[in-house]
């Protein structure tokens, strides 16, 4: 009787070593600790200040816990089959803000900065359910991602200074932006000195024509023209070329009275030569001889006017929602 008992015991024995082999080796790995994630990333951000995911890495690193970090992820599209025409612009944006927070006294391990691009993490964007890029969303240290985690950036752009403010009201930290110096003004603007000293050079003996009021009058309009397109603005804020529109194309016109594009100060600037243009057509008109010549310089003036004005309200309508007034165009 104790030979069975003592044989039951131990097989029940054997069996249980068995179960807790067999649920061990079931066990899924759990992957890397918290303190493991950190140190990886802390160690890639002192190489590059915005990390670089595939599928894998984001999962990882992202989406699965544990995590007391947060992450601002840029989801985009930059290979030229892609077609993405603004991806390459938010991407600049982006790494300006990247390599700003990296190198600031606010910089700590509570806050990564990383890109997805959909050849390298297609798998990302369909557990996303995105079908656009560029994106740009905000993974809080503890939780799932809500709907203001989301970038608007068909309200509010994607200018560095716009990301800026973004991740301020995410994660309460403040980036100040460090733009990368552009020398291309300098070089411009030396190579525009050098051309005009070597003109008054060459034509030192016949000066007259500094002294004609048609140029001054029009270098003067024209340093009006930039002044009131918003050249000085570019030039602090540093704005994009383009952005992204609302159905995914590419928006020429800024949705809002607070921002505005590079492209844009351009397409105000023209708009605005033509009215003057037109005006100035106008009043010739009533000044020059010949009847014939000044009724189509008065017709061609008043189109001038009347289409470029009517351009630039519609223009000035897109910006400033809710204006009720539109001349010719909505």
């Amino acid at each position: 009787m104790r030979l069975v008992r003592n044989t039951l015991l131990g097989a029940l024995l054997v069996l249980a070593v068995c179960l807790i082999y067999a649920a061990a080796q079931a066990k899924p790995k759990t992957g890397l600790s918290l303190s493991e994630k950190v140190q990886n990333l802390v160690e890639m951000n002192a190489k590059k200040p915005l990390l670089r995911f595939n599928g894998p890495k984001f999962r990882e690193y992202v989406k699965n816990t544990p995590r007391n970090y947060s992450m601002i992820v840029m989801l985009t599209a930059l290979a030229p089959s892609r077609q993405c025409q603004i991806c390459r612009h938010a991407h600049d944006e982006f790494a300006i803000v990247a390599n700003s927070y990296r190198f600031s006294s606010v910089y700590s391990n509570k806050l990564f900065f990383a890109m997805v691009d959909f050849d390298e993490g297609s798998e990302v964007f369909q557990l996303l359910r995105l079908n656009t890029a560029p994106v740009f969303m905000h993974f809080p240290a503890k939780g799932k991602p809500k709907g203001a985690d989301t970038m608007d950036i068909h309200r509010v752009g994607f200018a560095a200074d716009s990301i800026a403010k973004f991740v301020a009201e995410r994660v309460d930290v403040t980036i100040r932006i460090f733009r990368p110096p552009n020398y291309s003004g300098t070089v411009a603007m030396i190579t525009l000195v050098a051309l005009v000293g070597s003109f008054l050079y060459i034509r030192r003996n016949n000066l007259e024509f500094l002294y004609n009021k048609n140029l001054w009058g029009a270098i003067a309009v024209f340093f009006c023209f930039a002044m009131i397109s918003g050249q000085m603005w570019n030039h602090i804020r540093g704005p994009p070329l383009v952005h992204k529109s609302q159905n995914g194309g590419v928006a020429y016109i800024h949705g809002s009275s607070q921002g505005q594009l590079v492209v844009e100060t351009y397409i105000v600037m023209f708009l605005n030569a033509m009215i003057v243009l037109g005006m100035i057509l106008l009043i010739e008109s009533g000044t020059s001889k010949g009847h014939n010549k000044n009724r189509i310089m008065a017709m061609v003036g008043l189109v001038l006017v009347t289409v470029f004005f009517s351009f630039l309200l519609s223009v000035f309508r897109s910006k400033a929602q809710g204006y009720p007034y539109s001349f010719l165009f909505k």
